[in-house]
């Protein structure tokens, strides 16, 4: 499904992390998400000039530091600025992202428990690696999760939620248009845009713990899809559209084959990408 440009760009000078490479390694590298903070007001423990940001459920004026914290490694890891196996240093991640240790440790086991960090007892956290195992386990539970959620959205769906999908599907579609026409710097509002589109699909599903789960997947899904750094075309936008077609008329089979095949799709072209940290 997806596949991106990778368009890690700073929004000021890149911030250069020290000690965050491999295990047995010192590899510098630049950590340009395009979702980094850009600066915070401790006195009140809110990030400021926050791009967007792959999740969006967390409201600006209630969010701490550590959740913007928590919420900007992660997408670090999703966007390839921390890489597969890349060792996760207390002290350089405390001197990168500007908060304690202990909201650093909270953090990590955090992202650990949602499988973006290996916990590796007295030698500390790494980033989780990637394999092509792990991504067609993850096609796997998406396709379970995302296809029983339709089902329940598109039973349950009013118009307010037609409202929602059609409003996603526009914002989506004139973003794929600019990066078909070559357009990369468009790839973070794809990212944000594909996302929200997904969710309003399931989003009368009536369930939580059901859209709670297929976040967790859908986030670990694009991860790949960034690592491969290349954008699959013009059937993504297609896929989309039939997608909405196919929730307009509340058609769950033919959405639910249009979705099994936008997402073997995708794996097939991150599998073709040839990731380099990919094992297997």
């Amino acid at each position: 499904m997806y596949g991106l440009v990778r368009t890690c760009q700073p929004t000021a000078a890149p911030s250069r992390v020290r000690g965050l490479g491999r295990k047995g390694d010192r590899r510098d590298f630049d950590c340009q998400s395009p979702f980094r903070l850009i600066k915070r007001n401790s006195s009140v423990g809110h990030a400021k000039g926050r791009k967007l940001g792959i999740e969006g459920n967390l409201s600006l004026a209630t969010e701490t530091v550590g959740d913007a914290t928590f919420r900007q490694i992660r997408n670090d890891i999703i966007h390839g600025a921390l890489r597969p196996g890349d060792r996760l240093t207390l002290d350089r991640l405390k001197q990168h992202y500007a908060v304690s240790i202990s909201t650093l440790r909270e953090i990590l086991t955090r992202l650990a428990s949602e499988s973006f960090v290996l916990a590796e007892g007295q030698r500390g956290f790494e980033v989780a690696p990637v394999s092509a195992a792990d991504l067609a386990e993850l096609g796997d539970l998406r396709l379970l999760l995302e296809s029983h959620a339709l089902a329940l959205s598109f039973a349950a769906g009013d118009l307010e939620w037609e409202a929602r999908v059609v409003g996603a599907h526009h914002k989506l579609a004139a973003t794929e248009r600019q990066l078909l026409a070559g357009d990369a710097r468009r790839t973070p509002e794809w990212i944000v845009y594909d996302r929200t589109f997904h969710e309003g699909l399931i989003s009368a599903c009536g369930s939580h713990s059901l859209m709670s789960m297929h976040t967790s997947v859908f986030d670990r899904f694009v991860r790949y899809h960034m690592l491969a750094e290349s954008f699959r075309g013009p059937g993504v936008r297609d896929d989309h559209k039939a997608l909405l077609d196919f929730a307009l008329s509340r058609d769950v089979a033919g959405a639910q084959a249009m979705l099994r095949e936008h997402v073997l799709k995708g794996i097939d072209h991150v599998l073709a990408a040839s990731i380099p940290e990919m094992v297997g």
